[in-house]
Protein backbone atom coordinates (compact mmCIF):
# COMPACT_ATOMS: atom_id res chain seq x y z
CA UNK A 1 0.00 0.00 0.00
CA UNK A 2 1.06 3.57 -0.53
CA UNK A 3 2.45 5.46 2.47
CA UNK A 4 0.87 8.88 2.92
CA UNK A 5 2.47 11.57 5.08
CA UNK A 6 0.50 14.79 5.69
CA UNK A 7 2.28 18.12 6.05
CA UNK A 8 1.54 20.88 8.55
CA UNK A 9 -1.48 23.16 8.17
CA UNK A 10 0.69 26.18 7.29
CA UNK A 11 2.43 24.26 4.51
CA UNK A 12 -0.94 23.10 3.21
CA UNK A 13 -2.21 26.64 2.97
CA UNK A 14 1.05 27.87 1.40
CA UNK A 15 1.30 25.24 -1.29
CA UNK A 16 -1.64 23.06 -2.24
CA UNK A 17 0.57 20.70 -4.27
CA UNK A 18 2.53 19.66 -1.16
CA UNK A 19 -0.41 18.57 1.00
CA UNK A 20 0.70 14.96 0.97
CA UNK A 21 3.50 12.74 -0.23
CA UNK A 22 2.84 9.37 -1.88
CA UNK A 23 5.58 6.75 -1.57
CA UNK A 24 5.23 3.98 -4.17
CA UNK A 25 5.55 0.43 -2.94
CA UNK A 26 5.90 -2.61 -5.19
CA UNK A 27 3.74 -5.49 -3.89
CA UNK A 28 5.88 -8.45 -2.87
CA UNK A 29 5.69 -11.23 -5.50
CA UNK A 30 3.25 -9.10 -7.53
CA UNK A 31 5.34 -9.43 -10.69
CA UNK A 32 5.60 -13.21 -10.38
CA UNK A 33 1.85 -13.55 -9.89
CA UNK A 34 1.18 -11.40 -12.93
CA UNK A 35 3.62 -13.44 -14.98
CA UNK A 36 1.96 -16.69 -13.93
CA UNK A 37 -1.32 -15.25 -15.20
CA UNK A 38 0.35 -14.42 -18.50
CA UNK A 39 1.70 -17.97 -18.82
CA UNK A 40 -1.77 -19.37 -18.20
CA UNK A 41 -3.14 -17.21 -21.01
CA UNK A 42 -0.31 -18.43 -23.26
CA UNK A 43 -1.30 -22.00 -22.38
CA UNK A 44 -4.75 -21.27 -23.79
CA UNK A 45 -3.21 -19.98 -27.03
CA UNK A 46 -1.16 -23.13 -27.50
CA UNK A 47 -4.09 -25.32 -26.46
CA UNK A 48 -6.12 -23.80 -29.31
CA UNK A 49 -3.26 -24.38 -31.77
CA UNK A 50 -2.85 -28.00 -30.64
CA UNK A 51 -6.61 -28.51 -30.97
CA UNK A 52 -6.56 -27.05 -34.50
CA UNK A 53 -3.72 -29.37 -35.45
CA UNK A 54 -5.53 -32.36 -33.95
CA UNK A 55 -8.52 -31.63 -36.21
CA UNK A 56 -6.63 -30.66 -39.38
CA UNK A 57 -3.43 -32.70 -39.07
CA UNK A 58 -4.65 -35.50 -41.36
CA UNK A 59 -6.18 -33.27 -44.06
CA UNK A 60 -3.48 -33.40 -46.72
CA UNK A 61 -5.63 -32.24 -49.69
CA UNK A 62 -3.68 -34.59 -51.94
CA UNK A 63 -0.39 -33.11 -50.78
CA UNK A 64 2.49 -34.57 -48.80
CA UNK A 65 2.04 -35.97 -45.31
CA UNK A 66 4.23 -35.58 -42.26
CA UNK A 67 5.86 -38.95 -42.91
CA UNK A 68 7.04 -37.64 -46.28
CA UNK A 69 8.20 -34.23 -45.04
CA UNK A 70 9.58 -34.49 -41.52
CA UNK A 71 13.31 -35.03 -40.99
CA UNK A 72 13.30 -36.64 -37.55
CA UNK A 73 17.11 -36.62 -37.01
CA UNK A 74 17.18 -32.85 -37.63
CA UNK A 75 14.21 -32.31 -35.34
CA UNK A 76 15.85 -34.49 -32.67
CA UNK A 77 18.98 -32.31 -32.79
CA UNK A 78 16.80 -29.22 -32.55
CA UNK A 79 14.96 -30.65 -29.57
CA UNK A 80 18.24 -31.48 -27.84
CA UNK A 81 19.43 -27.90 -28.27
CA UNK A 82 16.31 -26.48 -26.64
CA UNK A 83 16.44 -28.96 -23.77
CA UNK A 84 20.13 -28.20 -23.20
CA UNK A 85 19.30 -24.48 -23.14
CA UNK A 86 16.91 -25.16 -20.28
CA UNK A 87 19.68 -26.91 -18.35
CA UNK A 88 22.15 -24.08 -18.92
CA UNK A 89 19.56 -21.56 -17.78
CA UNK A 90 19.24 -23.59 -14.59
CA UNK A 91 22.99 -23.24 -14.08
CA UNK A 92 22.63 -19.48 -14.56
CA UNK A 93 19.97 -19.37 -11.83
CA UNK A 94 22.23 -21.32 -9.47
CA UNK A 95 25.10 -18.93 -10.10
CA UNK A 96 22.83 -15.93 -9.53
CA UNK A 97 21.84 -17.35 -6.15
CA UNK A 98 25.54 -17.55 -5.30
CA UNK A 99 25.85 -13.92 -6.47
CA UNK A 100 28.45 -14.76 -9.13
CA UNK A 101 27.58 -12.24 -11.81
CA UNK A 102 30.30 -13.35 -14.24
CA UNK A 103 29.25 -17.01 -14.23
CA UNK A 104 25.59 -16.00 -14.46
CA UNK A 105 26.28 -14.00 -17.61
CA UNK A 106 28.34 -16.88 -19.04
CA UNK A 107 25.55 -19.43 -18.63
CA UNK A 108 22.96 -16.97 -19.95
CA UNK A 109 25.13 -16.45 -23.03
CA UNK A 110 25.36 -20.20 -23.60
CA UNK A 111 21.58 -20.43 -23.22
CA UNK A 112 21.13 -17.72 -25.83
CA UNK A 113 23.42 -19.56 -28.25
CA UNK A 114 21.42 -22.77 -27.88
CA UNK A 115 18.23 -20.81 -28.45
CA UNK A 116 19.68 -19.15 -31.55
CA UNK A 117 20.74 -22.56 -32.86
CA UNK A 118 17.22 -23.86 -32.32
CA UNK A 119 15.69 -20.98 -34.28
CA UNK A 120 18.25 -21.38 -37.08
CA UNK A 121 17.41 -25.06 -37.56
CA UNK A 122 13.69 -24.34 -37.42
CA UNK A 123 13.98 -21.64 -40.07
CA UNK A 124 16.06 -24.04 -42.18
CA UNK A 125 13.25 -26.58 -41.96
CA UNK A 126 10.64 -23.99 -42.93
CA UNK A 127 12.67 -22.78 -45.92
CA UNK A 128 13.17 -26.37 -47.09
CA UNK A 129 9.46 -27.16 -46.84
CA UNK A 130 8.44 -24.03 -48.73
CA UNK A 131 11.09 -24.73 -51.39
CA UNK A 132 9.59 -28.21 -51.82
CA UNK A 133 6.14 -26.69 -52.41
CA UNK A 134 4.89 -27.60 -48.92
CA UNK A 135 4.08 -24.10 -47.71
CA UNK A 136 1.26 -23.23 -45.31
CA UNK A 137 -1.18 -22.64 -48.20
CA UNK A 138 -0.72 -26.20 -49.57
CA UNK A 139 -3.11 -27.99 -47.19
CA UNK A 140 -4.94 -27.71 -43.89
CA UNK A 141 -2.30 -29.98 -42.37
CA UNK A 142 0.52 -27.63 -43.35
CA UNK A 143 -1.44 -24.54 -42.31
CA UNK A 144 -1.95 -25.90 -38.81
CA UNK A 145 1.66 -27.15 -38.70
CA UNK A 146 3.17 -23.78 -39.60
CA UNK A 147 0.81 -21.98 -37.20
CA UNK A 148 1.72 -24.17 -34.22
CA UNK A 149 5.46 -24.56 -34.79
CA UNK A 150 5.84 -20.97 -36.00
CA UNK A 151 4.10 -19.55 -32.94
CA UNK A 152 6.44 -21.49 -30.70
CA UNK A 153 9.40 -20.22 -32.72
CA UNK A 154 8.22 -16.63 -32.29
CA UNK A 155 8.08 -17.18 -28.53
CA UNK A 156 11.64 -18.51 -28.51
CA UNK A 157 12.79 -15.51 -30.56
CA UNK A 158 11.16 -13.16 -28.09
CA UNK A 159 12.81 -15.08 -25.25
CA UNK A 160 16.25 -14.60 -26.86
CA UNK A 161 15.67 -10.85 -27.22
CA UNK A 162 14.56 -10.72 -23.58
CA UNK A 163 17.61 -12.73 -22.51
CA UNK A 164 20.05 -10.42 -24.32
CA UNK A 165 18.35 -7.36 -22.83
CA UNK A 166 18.55 -8.90 -19.36
CA UNK A 167 22.26 -9.61 -19.83
CA UNK A 168 22.87 -5.91 -20.50
CA UNK A 169 20.86 -5.01 -17.39
CA UNK A 170 22.80 -7.48 -15.26
CA UNK A 171 26.11 -6.22 -16.58
CA UNK A 172 25.14 -2.63 -15.76
CA UNK A 173 23.28 -2.98 -12.46
CA UNK A 174 24.35 -6.38 -11.16
CA UNK A 175 22.16 -8.82 -9.23
CA UNK A 176 19.85 -6.23 -7.72
CA UNK A 177 16.40 -7.45 -6.56
CA UNK A 178 14.76 -6.18 -9.74
CA UNK A 179 17.12 -8.16 -11.98
CA UNK A 180 16.76 -11.28 -9.84
CA UNK A 181 13.00 -10.99 -10.29
CA UNK A 182 13.45 -10.63 -14.05
CA UNK A 183 15.71 -13.68 -14.08
CA UNK A 184 12.99 -15.68 -12.35
CA UNK A 185 10.30 -14.55 -14.81
CA UNK A 186 12.46 -15.41 -17.81
CA UNK A 187 13.26 -18.77 -16.22
CA UNK A 188 9.55 -19.62 -16.01
CA UNK A 189 9.04 -18.48 -19.61
CA UNK A 190 11.98 -20.48 -20.95
CA UNK A 191 11.01 -23.70 -19.18
CA UNK A 192 7.42 -23.19 -20.32
CA UNK A 193 8.63 -23.13 -23.94
CA UNK A 194 10.52 -26.38 -23.30
CA UNK A 195 7.36 -28.07 -22.09
CA UNK A 196 5.41 -26.83 -25.12
CA UNK A 197 8.11 -28.06 -27.49
CA UNK A 198 8.06 -31.54 -25.95
CA UNK A 199 4.36 -31.59 -26.80
CA UNK A 200 5.09 -30.39 -30.35
CA UNK A 201 7.85 -32.96 -30.85
CA UNK A 202 5.66 -35.81 -29.62
CA UNK A 203 2.28 -34.82 -31.03
CA UNK A 204 3.38 -33.29 -34.34
CA UNK A 205 6.63 -34.94 -35.37
CA UNK A 206 6.65 -38.40 -33.77
CA UNK A 207 2.97 -39.06 -34.40
CA UNK A 208 3.22 -37.35 -37.79
CA UNK A 209 5.55 -40.00 -39.20
CA UNK A 210 3.14 -42.79 -38.31
CA UNK A 211 1.21 -44.24 -41.24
Amino acid sequence: MSEITFTSASAMSADASSRFYVGEHHPENGTLLGFWLYLMSDCLVFACLFAAYAVLGRHYAGGPSGAELFDLPLVAVNTSMLLLSSITYGFAMLESQRKRIGNTLLWLGITGLFGAGFITLELTEFVHLIHEGAGPQRSAFLSSFFALVGTHGLHVTFGIVWLVTLMFQLNKHGLVPENRRRLMCLSMFWHFLDVIWIGVFTFVYLMGVLP
